[in-house]
């Protein structure tokens, strides 16, 4: 009888602690869980707003403290239950896989990390056209991961963003004015300061161009049959198809411009000199 006595207060003991092991789970667990989601959470996304980052890194930012919540929640609920060597072991393989998974996708966490900060600092925006280790188009979307350019001939680029972040990218329309430079060569014998005029005029009589800061005149080279005047104008709110129209006009009505005034714009001459010599060779005969 006594042996049976002992087993049923030891099953007693075991179902008692089991109970105070789960209730200290549920304890420890909820205790962290509302803490970090009506504390930690909400301090995470006041961080971020007051930061200035955009509403896509806000969201990231939540769903990552949201994740950290839970996680330490678990945590400390196996710890506060008494589970410990459960949740070392736990923590071992977890930090092995984690590693692992970092080493195969480091490109993918890289473009992550640079979409991060190009939300944050605004390089460029959508709608600005930029341009890039020799490529060039407009921005359409810019996600965590990649961000989408149409190029100048309707055509789709995905560019991960690590491409964007890790090299040098221009943006012409970043300010409200946009410089803009022409060469225009002109003949040895023509009358540089008539031409220099013309340029200014011209530049001075397009709707498109600026007063001020006003086009100037710059002689840039001696070639070998011409001499280069380079112009420079400033267009406002710069877009790309607004400044090729505007260079392309520009350029016309100079070019008109010199025509009547009898400016030369000289091409390239090369003449070839020398003589060719036959020589006849007479097999002998055998």
């Amino acid at each position: 009888m006594y042996p049976l006595q002992i087993d049923e207060i030891a099953n007693a003991v075991d179902v008692a602690g089991i109970a105070v092991s789960l209730a200290l789970f549920v304890v420890g667990f909820l205790t962290v869980f509302l803490l970090g989601k009506y504390l930690f959470v909400p301090s995470v996304r006041r961080v971020l707003g007051s930061k200035g980052f955009d509403d896509v890194v806000r969201s990231l930012g939540t769903s990552v403290a949201n994740a950290i919540v839970w996680f330490a929640a678990i945590a400390i609920a196996f710890t506060v239950a008494g589970f410990g060597a459960f949740l070392s072991a736990f923590a071992v393989f977890g930090g092995a896989l984690a590693l692992a998974v970092g080493f195969a996708a480091q490109d993918l966490l890289g473009n992550f990390v640079a979409g991060i900060f190009i939300l944050k600092d605004k390089p460029f925006e959508v709608g600005d056209w930029i341009e890039w280790d020799g490529n060039a188009g407009r921005v359409e979307d810019i996600d965590l991961r990649v961000s989408r350019v149409r190029t100048f001939d309707n055509e789709r680029v995905t560019v991960p963003n690590g491409d964007l972040a890790n090299n040098a990218v221009t943006n012409p329309v970043a300010y409200d004015t946009l410089r803009q430079t022409f060469v225009f060569g002109i003949g040895y014998d023509d009358d540089i300061d008539r031409a220099t005029d013309i340029i200014v005029e011209v530049a001075r009589g397009h709707d498109a161009i600026l007063d001020d800061p006003g086009p100037s005149v710059r002689l840039v080279e001696l070639g070998d049959s011409d001499v280069g005047l380079q112009s420079r104008w400033w267009i406002s709110e710069p877009d790309r198809g607004d400044f090729v129209q505007v260079r392309s006009e520009y350029v016309q009505a100079v070019k008109e411009a010199f025509d009547e005034a009898g400016i030369d714009i000289p091409y390239v001459h090369r003449q070839l000199t020398g003589s060719v010599e036959m020589v006849e060779s007479i097999a002998a005969d055998e």
